[in-house]
């Protein structure tokens, strides 16, 4: 790909346009996409123009571009996060039909919980996640499953990092994050409260693979003072049926 002056590849400037999108903001002018992107706005308009056509972008009667469905339909072709999807919504919806909160599934995804499913009932709690949606990996019940069971690079890459409170009670001490990692491979869960919102408990498994690789966090979100030794009954059953499942496909 042909680079810009700045030195950015027309892939870096494509994937820059996609990025401004987020699970807030879904309708933008190209104009806010330039501003967002780091992009003259003569070359904001011309990818833009140019994604629209090629179906990665769509744009309404008022001029404003949200991302396509022909995105979505390539993501989805093959995805691991698709197949993960399917083999664990069944187990999903049983927790959620016991649990009646919020039932989640997230992925590793650079350096962060990517959240790739979610059910919840009409009355639970407080919530923050959306389904394609980021959290720290040190800052929920879902990262943490997954930080600790990452490889020692990632782990010693974000404990190295500056780590951000989320909630008050989100865990900020390397020294004290590398306890609850520790715990968390003992114990095979984590029970997490106020880490994200002081109002919730998460609490979280690892699912793994046919492989015995862990490929995902399966979690609930729970009010504060539920007890949550049903949700760990109901996510470590889960998380066999999920392993099940993902050796039959």
């Amino acid at each position: 790909m042909a680079n810009s002056p700045s030195g950015d590849s027309m892939t870096q400037r494509i994937v820059r346009v996609l990025e401004t999108f987020t699970t807030e903001r879904t309708v933008q002018t190209a104009s806010e996409i330039g501003r967002r992107a780091g992009l003259p706005s003569s070359t904001a308009h011309r990818l833009v123009d140019d994604l629209v056509r090629e179906g990665l972008l769509e744009r309404d009667d008022e001029h404003s571009v949200r991302l396509g469905m022909r995105l979505w339909e390539l993501a989805l072709r093959g995805s691991r996060a698709l197949r993960l999807r399917q083999a664990a919504l069944p187990s999903m919806e049983r927790i959620q039909a016991r649990v009646r909160e919020h039932t989640q599934l997230a992925v590793l995804e650079h350096d962060a919980a990517l959240f790739v499913e979610r059910l919840s009932h009409p009355d639970a709690g407080a919530n923050i996640t959306r389904i394609a949606g980021r959290l720290p990996l040190h800052a929920s019940s879902s990262g943490l499953v997954l930080l600790a069971y990452a490889e020692p690079d990632v782990q010693e890459r974000v404990l190295a990092a500056p780590l951000a409170a989320v909630a008050p009670e989100t865990v900020t001490d390397a020294a004290s994050l590398r306890r609850v990692l520790g715990g968390i491979r003992r114990s095979g869960f984590v029970v997490s409260p106020g880490s994200v919102e002081s109002v919730s408990t998460g609490v979280a498994v690892p699912v793994r693979d046919e492989t015995g690789d862990v490929v995902a966090a399966l979690s609930v979100v729970l009010p504060r003072e539920t007890p949550t030794e049903v949700a760990i009954t109901e996510l470590l059953r889960a998380a066999r049926d999920i392993r099940s499942a993902l050796s039959r496909r």
